[in-house]
């Protein structure tokens, strides 16, 4: 699967972009707060990419942060909510503030999005509510994915087992995996993780 480009922002429309990558021009269907992050045609661009593959279309979606991706695949997750309508909520929302109004119960703030009825926006809340709380947030608001499989998930779990909020766990688990590097065992995670939780 493509997961990431880096190429020359050929051409943009009103949701989408063509990415040249040695030659190869992609198309790439984004939010407006990722369109508006690309800059000036002829310039240098770095896209996060998902690929959705239905039975009658190939669609690549592109995102300028990693957390964008990761919301637009809790999005579509959602019954009803289609890659149009993920699109439409994370163009009047970023990453963080989806996080926020899905951990907050705040359905009016998803339901600003164009496409997103009431009751559509109180699905999407009610279903991720407990998937944003597990989603610790960065410096600047910018929701950062809590750590899948291998040792941190492992880490992530025994602390929620000593009593750590899903959120807590994630976020001090993450931060004691940058600092011991990818190769750190499930002990030593833990041992870094715990100081960073209690502190």
């Amino acid at each position: 699967m493509i997961a990431k480009l880096t190429g020359t922002l050929d051409a943009t429309g009103p949701d989408w972009a063509v990415i040249d990558v040695g030659g190869v021009g992609y198309l790439v269907h984004c939010s407006t707060r990722t369109l508006d992050a690309l800059g000036s045609e002829g310039g240098q661009a770095r896209l996060f990419t998902d690929l959705q593959v239905s039975e009658n279309d190939m669609r690549l979606l592109g995102f300028a942060e990693a957390a964008e991706r990761d919301w637009f695949r809790l999005l579509t997750s959602v019954q009803g909510v289609g890659s149009k309508v993920a699109l439409a909520i994370l163009s009047v929302l970023s990453a963080g503030e989806v996080q926020a109004a899905c951990a907050g119960g705040d359905a009016a703030m998803v339901a600003r999005a164009n496409g997103v009825g009431p009751k559509l926006a109180s699905r999407i809340v009610n279903e991720l509510q407990d998937k944003a709380g597990a989603l610790p947030v960065a410096p600047g608001g910018v929701a950062v994915a809590a750590p899948k499989g291998g040792a941190s998930a492992d880490a992530v779990s025994a602390l929620e087992n000593l009593g750590f909020k899903p959120a807590i766990a994630a976020k001090a688990v993450a931060e004691a995996a940058g600092e011991l590097g990818e190769g750190a065992s499930e002990g030593e995670l833990i041992r870094v993780a715990l100081k960073k939780a209690a502190g």
